[in-house]
């Protein structure tokens, strides 16, 4: 495997070296591993899709567009209340 580099803030390097070595790894070894298990905006996509598939076909749920805009915009506001923004 060959290795790139990527520039980020000193600061981010170092939480990100301080999290890898409280869990045992180096750095690369962590990032590696987080990439493997993060997923990329189609992927979440694709698993809400068959979620809302799974939920319709289990009990019928199926909001309209309007309801999934209502249903955002209070999670939206909830964490936007908790995380104080």
């Amino acid at each position: 495997m060959s290795d790139a580099n990527v520039r980020i803030p000193e600061e981010a390097k170092d939480r990100l070296a301080a999290i890898a070595a409280a869990e045992g790894l180096s750095l690369r070894a962590y990032l590696a591993r987080l990439a493997e298990t993060m997923l990329t905006p189609a992927e979440r996509a694709e698993r809400a899709e068959k979620a809302l598939a799974a939920l319709q076909k289990w009990n019928g749920y199926a909001p309209t567009a309007a309801q999934q805009q209502d249903l955002d915009s209070e999670l939206d506001r909830r964490l936007a209340r908790v995380t104080g923004q």
